[in-house]
């Protein structure tokens, strides 16, 4: 895409460079790489489905089929490599597809940035970024690369990530150096200020510059490895390590008792073995990597859908943990379509000469255009040609303003035009114009001007002061010459609520949200919007306020709080981590340049496509539209996602334990294997195989109605009190096997087979719901999957497959025991259930 032909100026400015042509940029792009600080080492599809067959416990199954052929058990060697093949096969081709369909996604959130090429400045992606590109920067844009600049104008870049430094510094391109875009050989210190780096951020001015390294070759490639390295993990991550710990736990356990009574019983001894391998397969949600990321793809598509692109998908289920959403009110409760409602000098009478100052310096300003500065610049006064500018110092939240320096041809006085923060512009002026009249300021003015600046806010206006001084004879000028203004006055803008926010306000907290705004805005602009919206407008608190107070006091405030107004970037993030302390899961929305920290202090940090990159490349979040609601809708799909991840975990551990428990207690009671080790393998896929539909099952209201957190004490407590109910069915069969139908060996395995996996599979119905299981409709997909794995448990003892799978016939008489039996089951573990939801409060 053509970003915009180049300006003439800056191709003079530049010389003769031309940037590359896009065959010279795929060469360089080959010898070099990508420019990622970080590369991304993915796996070929081949490495992948490699992969799979890697894992400790498919190794150990195929090294059994060997022993089994080498053994003679040509049959049993057979079916044990064919199970491990389609559970392979269908794991790789689902998470497959998953993988290719979020890749799609994350394009659509993925950096680019202006380059020249052949010939024309284009939007090119910022890892196709190659030595010798030249590159275009403007506020707001993240440096691409490390380059050495060519040209620039009032360029101030935010080194934080390099230096430390909080503060951004100014870069200047060196005086009559010529760029050679050939030979990327050169390196610079941060400090240099001819030279601006890869993770960095560019706060005012214009730029361009040749690149001289890209990727890990570049200063940050370093640190952004470290970095890397020591992620945080999110509280998905967690709860699935933690879960994954407590399963290990059990299997090791499990599998090392039942080898010991083996050897002690004189069982023989290589099917013991291969019995308790088989126990270990059943008792592991091998299939949770890819039921967790074909329900997070499905969701991540849904999202994008509606509006939401997601960058990371542990932040789907993060987004629906959130209990405390943090917001400016600009473009949230706002439609943030700023329209000037007036300019007025000190004392609120229509001043052309206001407007004509804030103009200039909305005009000449390089920084991030704000919506007050488009709604300046939609109507041009007369009286501001021949104005040229000579230098600016750039908006800071410190000093809350931005000033230009502008000048006239051949007239040796410069204007500095001032416009921000009236407290601030109060404090610097010692004079005002009224009527074309200068007059110095005493305590009366001064307090007729915080007079009209308070009416305007309490009518939901934001108000700007335009301030000016003249001074004499130079073109650069500093902080320091931002005093002895002459306050000029006031403009006044218009930013009407949404039409739905009250609605969607009252939606997020009857789903368990609290929103609460953090704003730069005055208080009282801050309270009248509130109130406009339904939002408690009593309690606001300001940054000053903030700023006195312990961590201790603020985390109080915080809890009791619904706005803050007057807040610096420093102050959000001091907000966000209080709230956190208080076990609390922060979303934050942010879109501006000081915002990245916020965003990465968050849980979820996110922010929408208008944004400028520094805030866009912080975000796990982006939302293709502005508003509340289409974020509303993106926590729904983060609690559907949790909710059937979490079905996923509750059948893993509470009726696959009970039947591994059942068959370790019932290799101490019988003379012979319970089960043979093949039929454990295939009970265990086809039960895994009924619930590879999970991902597309329907999810209870209630469970979307309130945030979702992770408690591995709860998933604990399921398999320690649910899976025990599974094995007293399990003894109860063997009763009714052995002492009923005086079964056979392979009588025996049949029986409990098809009533093992009868009822593990269709409890799933029970388990997948909070209510009562003919309340609540499951998707016809997980229907589908489970009744056909049960008939199909059903069919085998009397297919071609029954002999060399050690099956037998089944009596008519078993199958009015197998349906009491599983009736009886399901209706213990629905009292069970309830209960323990009840106990958990969950």
């Amino acid at each position: 895409m053509i970003a915009s032909a180049p300006d003439p100026a800056e191709s003079a400015q530049v010389g003769q460079l031309q940037g590359l042509t896009s065959s010279e940029a795929a060469q360089r792009l080959a010898r070099f790489g990508p420019n990622d600080p970080v590369p991304v080492r993915g796996r070929s599809s081949v490495m992948q489905l490699l992969g799979l067959f890697l894992n400790p416990l498919v190794i150990i199954l195929l090294i059994a089929a060997l022993a089994s052929t080498s053994l003679g058990q040509v049959v049993d060697a057979c079916i044990i490599v064919t199970i491990v093949l389609l559970g392979v096969a269908i794991n790789f081709t689902q998470t497959y597809r998953s993988q290719q369909a979020i890749e799609r996604l994350r394009e659509q959130a993925t950096p680019t940035a202006t380059v020249l090429r052949d010939g024309q400045w284009q939007e090119v992606l910022r890892r196709e970024i190659v030595p010798g590109d030249l590159v275009r920067l403007s506020a707001g844009d993240m440096v691409p690369a490390d380059a050495r600049l060519l040209q620039s104008r009032d360029l101030y870049v935010q080194q934080a990530a390099l230096t430390g430094e909080s503060m951004p510094v100014e870069k200047e391109a060196p005086v009559e150096k010529e760029a050679k875009a050939s030979e990327p050989n050169a390196t610079a210190n941060p400090e240099s200020p001819g030279m601006v780096f890869l993770g960095t951020s560019v706060i005012s001015g214009t730029a361009t510059a040749v690149v001289l390294q890209t990727g890990p070759q570049s200063a940050f490639g370093e640190i952004a490895e470290r970095l890397a390295l020591r992620s945080p993990e999110t509280e998905f991550q967690r709860g699935i390590r933690q879960f994954a710990l407590l399963i290990m736990r059990a299997v090791f356990f499990l599998v090392l008792f039942i080898v010991i009574v083996s050897i002690a019983l004189h069982h023989d001894a290589f099917q013991s073995i291969l019995f308790a391998v088989a126990l270990a397969v059943g008792l592991t949600p091998e299939f949770l990597p890819m039921i967790t990321s074909i329900t997070l793809a499905r969701s991540a598509l849904k999202m994008a859908g509606r509006k939401v692109i997601v960058k990371q998908l542990p932040a789907i289920q993060n987004l629906g943990s959130i209990d405390v959403l943090c917001s400016d009110k600009t473009g949230t409760l706002t439609t943030g379509n700023m329209v000037l409602d007036s300019a007025v000098d000190p004392l609120g009478k229509p001043s052309e000469r206001t407007f004509e100052l804030a103009w200039l310096n909305s005009h000449f300003e390089t920084g991030i255009r704000s919506p007050l500065d488009a709604a300046v610049l939609r109507k041009k006064p007369s009286g501001v040609d021949g104005y040229e500018k000579r230098d600016e110092i750039p908006f800071d939240f410190e000093r809350r303003r931005l000033s230009i320096l502008v000048g006239r041809p051949n007239v040796a006085e410069r204007l500095l035009i001032c416009k921000g923060a009236p407290e601030g512009l109060f404090n610097s002026s010692v004079a005002c114009e009224l009527d074309g009249q200068v007059r110095a300021v005493d305590p009366a003015a001064l307090k007729d001007w915080h007079r009209i600046y308070e009416q305007f806010s309490a009518n939901g206006l934001r108000v700007l002061a335009v301030g000016y001084r003249t001074i004499p004879g130079r073109d650069k000028c500093t902080v320091a010459d931002e005093c002895n203004l002459t306050l000029a006055g006031f403009l006044t803008f218009a930013d009407p609520p949404r039409t739905d926010v009250a609605e969607t306000l009252a939606d997020l907290s009857e789903d368990g949200v609290e929103v609460k705004i953090v704003t730069g805005d005055s208080d009282l602009v801050t309270r009248h919007v509130c109130h406009q919206v339904g939002l408690n407008s009593s309690d606001v608190i300001l940054g000053d306020d903030i700023s006195t107070m312990s961590d201790t006091a603020l985390e109080h405030v915080v809890e009791n709080t619904h706005a803050f107004a007057r807040i610096t970037p420093a102050q959000k993030t001091r907000i966000l981590l209080a709230l956190k302390r208080r076990g609390h899961v922060v979303g934050f929305i942010g879109d501006g340049i000081n915002d990245a920290p916020s965003l990465h202090a968050a849980d979820v940090g996110i922010s929408v496509s208008t944004a400028v990159d520094v805030a866009r490349e912080a975000a796990e979040i982006i939302l293709m539209e502005p508003g509340l609601r289409v974020l509303h809708n993106g926590i729904i799909e983060g609690r559907k996602a949790f909710g059937n991840v979490t079905k996923y975990l509750l059948m893993g551990t509470s009726s696959n334990f009970g039947n591994m428990f059942s068959m370790a207690g019932a290799s101490l009671l019988l003379p012979f294997l319970p089960m043979l080790p093949t039929q454990i393998l295939l009970n265990n896929f086809l039960y895994d195989l009924a619930q590879v539909t999970i991902p597309s099952d329907n999810v209870d209201e209630e469970y979307l109605s309130k945030p979702q957190r992770w408690s591995i004490r709860f998933i604990r407590d399921f398999m320690l009190f649910i899976g025990p109910i599974s094995s007293i069915y399990d003894f109860l069969t063997f009763f009714v096997m052995l002492y009923v139908f005086r079964a056979t060996q392979p009588l025996f395995h049949t029986g409990w087979f098809v009533e093992s996996l009868a009822t593990q599979t269709l409890v799933l119905f029970v388990i997948r719901t909070r209510r009562r299981p003919w309340r609540s409709r499951p998707s016809l997909a997980l229907t589908a999957t489970a009744l056909a794995a049960v008939l199909v448990g059903l069919v085998l003892p009397y297919s071609p497959m029954a002999q060399p799978l050690g099956f037998t016939p089944l009596p008519v008489l078993y199958f009015a025991f197998l349906t009491a039996a599983t009736v009886t089951y399901l209706g213990l573990v629905e009292i069970a259930k309830r209960k323990l939801f009840g106990v958990h409060h969950i």
